[in-house]
C-alpha cells in the first residue's frame, strides 16, 4: 500500500548509502509500485538504480521476474513494519484500524496517488499462472492479514471471527485505497476505515452482551 520503497536493510556499504543489489531492489519495488510488472522493464530498472546491466542479472540471474520477486518481498515486509505500527497506535482494534487507514490516505495524497500497494499491480497483471510473482503476492497479503488478526485475537476476539475480519479488513483496505488513487481523495480510505471500525464494534459489543447473558445465566443457576 501506499508506502515508497526504503534501503531494505543492511548492505556491503554504509548504512544511508545502499550497496548495488538494494539500489536494485529498492529502484524495482518503486517501479513496480507506480507501473505493475508488465510497465517495468529491465533495462529501466537499471537505470532507475543507476546500475550496470550486467550488475542486474549478476545479482539475479533470472532476471526481471527475479527482480521483481526480490523487489515485491522487500515492499511487502516493509509495509507489513508500516502496519504493525499502526496497529500498536491505540488497544481498541477499531481505533487502530481506522487509524491504519488514515495513515494510508496521508501517505497516498503525498506521494501524488502514484505510490498505492505495492503489490496489487503485479498480482493482478500474473493472475492465472503458476509464477513466484504470484506466490510472493499471495504471501504478503497473508502476512498482512495476520498482523490484523494477531491485534484482534489479542482483544478477546475468537479465533473464526479473527480470521474473517482480518481478511476483510485487508481487503477493504486494498479496494479502498484503489479508489482513493483514482478519485485522487483520501475519503474513500478513511470512509472504509470508519465503516471498519464500527465492523469490530458491532462484534465487541455482541461479545459483551453475550458474556453478560452468560454471567446472568451463571447467577440464576447458584
Amino acid at each position: 500500500m501506499a508506502q515508497t520503497p526504503s534501503t531494505p536493510g543492511p548492505s556491503s556499504g554504509a548504512a544511508a548509502t545502499p550497496g548495488t543489489r538494494d539500489r536494485i531492489v529498492i529502484a524495482a519495488a518503486r517501479l513496480l509500485q507506480r507501473q505493475g510488472y508488465v510497465g517495468t522493464g529491465i533495462k529501466q530498472i537499471a537505470k532507475e538504480a543507476e546500475a550496470t546491466l550486467g550488475s542486474v542479472y549478476h545479482f539475479f540471474p533470472g532476471g526481471k521476474e527475479a527482480v521483481a520477486v526480490a523487489a515485491i518481498t522487500h515492499s511487502g515486509e516493509e509495509f507489513a513494519e508500516m502496519l504493525r505500527a499502526a496497529l500498536t497506535t491505540a488497544d481498541d482494534p477499531g481505533a487502530a484500524i481506522e487509524a491504519c487507514a488514515a495513515e494510508l490516505a496521508v501517505g497516498l495524497r503525498e506521494s501524488g496517488w502514484v505510490d498505492g500497494c505495492p503489490v496489487t499491480a503485479a498480482a493482478l497483471e500474473t493472475l492465472g499462472t503458476d509464477s513466484e510473482i504470484q506466490r510472493v503476492c499471495a504471501t504478503a497479503l497473508g502476512s498482512w492479514e495476520r498482523l490484523v488478526e494477531e491485534k484482534l485475537l489479542g482483544s478477546g476476539f475468537a479465533a473464526r471471527e479473527a480470521r474473517e475480519l482480518a481478511t476483510t479488513v485487508i481487503s477493504a483496505l486494498e479496494g479502498a485505497e484503489v479508489t482513493a488513487q483514482v478519485n485522487r481523495s483520501e475519503e474513500p480510505l478513511r470512509a472504509v476505515g470508519r465503516q471498519l471500525a464500527r465492523l469490530v464494534g458491532s462484534y465487541e459489543t455482541a461479545q459483551a452482551g453475550e458474556a453478560a447473558q452468560a454471567g446472568e445465566a451463571e447467577a440464576e443457576a447458584r
